[in-house]
């Protein structure tokens, strides 16, 4: 038996069996429900779903399914199975139409007699024939199944010609997770359970709120300092003010001129306005920009022009034209950049 299952055969399951099949409370989609799907992970962790994952083989009217771990739920009274395919799996598909191509459905499938009537108590993994059409669609999903691929077959397909299995496929395969577990989201549009289960979109992680999935926003971290600035000869630091959040940071940083008086070249000259790039001060490790920043600063009598290097160097570059710094007066300055 290549599909196996756990608590459905009347005459007990083995030992390998149980420790195949999932166990567990799988995520609910009612008080007493399991979301149908299959287990995600792969070998490499590189994969969401790789388990039932099906290749067809080239030249060949076959695919071959590869090992994985589902769970079918069944009507709120009859329960969920648990299902486990241990070894890769062939499936054969029928030829081509002569005239138009037709879509079949490779599903995972509970037959349960004690509720359909089939005389057969198995999981299995089978083709549902879709119907040759001008314009064909997949055929409807049967009772207690888990769709996995569709697969388009071309007209005349055959084993001479068959199909090309690069572009045939088409996947159908949604996920389930235990109880608390972010669900990752393949084909599925399908409502959250419950308010604050979460689900990964690949990019995006999302919340449902209740009544719709919304992007989930993470707590605001944000971080203060007023250490750790430190000012140069003829200056001296009043106060610092820093904070970062996501990566950005804004300050204010007041100091006080304590050497001679700071002079801006006068107008007329070759370079009005220019006090020849002055280091003030020096920001700390942790609060610097990736690359050089510009702010303006001020005294309240007039204003210039700071450039904040990625070394943590705050360089005083231009003042007002004829402006003088005094000594004892105090420069303010206000930035935002990214760390």
């Amino acid at each position: 038996m290549a599909v196996r299952s756990g608590w459905l055969s009347p005459d007990g399951q083995s030992r390998e069996d149980t420790r195949l099949v999932p166990l567990g409370t799988m995520a609910p989609v009612s008080p007493v429900a399991s979301r149908s799907g299959i287990l995600p992970g792969s070998v490499d962790g590189m994969t969401r779903l790789s388990g039932f994952t099906v290749e067809g083989v080239a030249g060949t009217m076959t695919a071959v399914v590869h090992p994985g771990r589902a769970v079918l739920q069944g009507p709120d009274g009859q329960g969920a199975y648990p299902v486990a395919l241990a070894e890769d799996l062939t499936l054969t598909f029928t030829d081509g139409d002569a005239q138009y191509d037709r879509i079949d459905l490779v599903v995972l499938r509970i037959y349960d007699d004690a509720y359909d009537g089939s005389g057969r108590f198995e999981a299995v993994i089978e083709v549902v024939p879709g119907s040759a059409t001008a314009t064909p669609t997949a055929p409807p999903t049967p009772p207690l199944a888990l769709p996995l691929y569709e697969v388009r077959i071309p007209k005349g397909a055959s084993a001479g010609t068959a199909p090309n299995w690069s572009s045939a496929l088409t996947g159908r395969r949604t996920a389930t997770v235990g109880l608390g577990g972010i669900l990752p989201v393949t084909s599925d549009t399908t409502n959250g359970a419950y308010p604050g289960q979460y689900r990964d979109l690949g990019s995006v992680l999302q919340r449902w709120s209740g009544t719709a999935w919304a992007d989930y926003q993470p707590p605001v971290a944000v971080e203060t300092t007023t250490t750790g600035a430190t000012a140069t000869t003829d200056w001296s630091v009043l106060s610092y003010n820093a904070r970062r959040t996501r990566g950005v940071c804004s300050f204010n940083l007041a100091l006080a001129r304590t050497g001679a008086n700071l002079v801006a070249t006068a107008a007329g000259t070759t370079n009005p306005g220019n006090v020849n790039d002055t280091q003030i001060a020096t920001l700390p490790a942790g609060w610097r920009p990736a690359q050089d920043s510009y702010a303006i600063a001020t005294d309240g009598y007039a204003d210039g022009s700071v450039r904040i290097l990625a070394d943590g160097s705050v360089l005083l570059i231009t003042w007002a034209t004829s402006g003088v710094i005094q000594t004892g007066n105090n420069v303010r300055i206000s930035a935002c950049y990214v760390l």
